[in-house]
């Protein structure tokens, strides 16, 4: 019986392709696992109305850990026609499946790394090595939004003077997205920058908000960012606003080391890090809880690519050396990015964004080959 039970997701568009790829790489390095493939993404929804099938969320349930590619995301006018018509008119509403998952599985801390590997032509700066930790299951994307505008929910806001000059607007040309943010999911994420901080050593932790304008949510944040970092004297906390680091992390990006958002910041931030280090094709990232983890690159489905294996593979290649340091297999876990850096080192095997003509799995192939 293997030692590990793995669920992958390739989901839609490239997501098959560079899950195709990487699957290469976990081949060759040798991981005793069971694979279990399952669906995801925008034909279920389409077909059952679920982008995620309860049959889903019961292999999830049965396995260790997920590695997953990427979903095809449309506004709520598209999802509706693009839905089969004998399911129309009953209801059915898109949301997001990997937002699902976090939520299912509290999946609370969405670790991404930002690290530039030297040789990589697309590298901002060499020697960046950015750790973003962002909240993952409240905030702006909690999910509670309300479009036309309930009577009831008006009558609740109108309590707020700030709300009077709405009070006049039809419910129909009114929509409401609520960030909401809880004091002990707050004090969560910071405390996993923090520990994650002493762990490896790193010397700062930088909160990212913007309590001057969001004063109650915002203000939350900070308060409980503040209170936990009294717990580790050892190490700089420093707190800067969302519009502040998007130019600091441009001019400085060598003066930061872990940085700790709520939901939407912290997806924001963590793409402009990306992009520092080459771009999303080299932007993995993990969603973690205290019992499940789901692993993947940060990029869409990019559906125009879709079967063309066009695209970087190294992000997600990343992501399943994240996976295998989270279900205890360290080594493994560095001998894959030790591969990757070689590779990306020596420039022969580059793909589109890199200026090569390598497809997803000419690098799938050569990283393998490092093993």
């Amino acid at each position: 019986m293997p030692k590990h039970k793995i669920a992958v997701l390739p989901g839609d568009g490239v997501g098959k392709d560079v899950v195709e790829a990487t699957m290469i790489v976990l081949d060759k390095v040798g991981l005793d696992a069971e694979y279990v493939y399952g669906d995801i993404g925008w034909e279920f929804w389409r077909k059952e109305g679920n982008p995620l099938p309860d049959r889903t969320l019961k292999l999830l349930r049965e396995t260790e850990a997920c590695l997953f590619g990427a979903i095809t995301s449309k506004p709520k006018e598209d999802a509706d026609l693009e839905l089969d018509p004998s399911l129309k008119g009953k209801g059915l509403s898109y949301f997001s499946p990997i937002v699902r998952l976090r939520q299912e599985f509290d999946l609370y801390q969405n670790l991404r790394p930002c690290k530039a590997y030297p040789g990589n032509p697309l590298n901002y700066k060499e020697g960046i090595d950015l750790v973003i930790f962002r909240e993952n299951t409240e905030g702006m994307y909690a999910g509670v939004e309300f479009f036309p505008l309930p009577q009831v929910v008006r009558d609740a806001l109108l309590t707020n003077p700030k709300m009077k000059r709405f009070k006049d607007v039809p419910a129909n040309e009114i929509a409401l997205s609520t960030r909401i943010m809880t004091k002990s999911a707050c004090a969560r994420i910071v405390r996993a920058a923090f520990d994650f901080a002493r762990k490896y050593g790193r010397k700062s932790v930088t909160l990212i908000e913007k309590p001057n304008v969001l004063r109650e949510t915002g203000g939350l944040m900070l308060d409980t960012a503040r209170e936990v970092a009294k717990g580790y004297p050892d190490i700089k906390f420093w707190d800067a606003n969302v519009d502040a680091i998007c130019m600091w992390l441009l001019k400085n990006p060598l003066d930061y080391d872990v940085l700790v958002a709520e939901n939407l910041f912290g997806d924001i931030i963590s793409d402009l890090a990306a992009q520092l280090v080459g771009g999303l094709g080299f932007a993995c990232s993990g969603n973690i809880g205290d019992t499940y983890a789901v692993f993947e690159p940060t990029h869409g489905s990019a559906p125009k690519y879709t079967g063309m294996y066009k695209v970087n593979p190294i992000a997600t290649i990343l992501a399943a050396r994240m996976m295998l340091d989270w279900i205890g297999e360290t080594a493994k876990g560095a001998a894959v990015e030790a591969a990757v850096a070689e590779v990306i080192r020596e420039g022969k095997e580059r793909t589109y964004d890199m200026g090569g003509k390598s497809t997803s799995l000419d690098v799938g192939r050569a990283i393998a080959a490092k093993l």
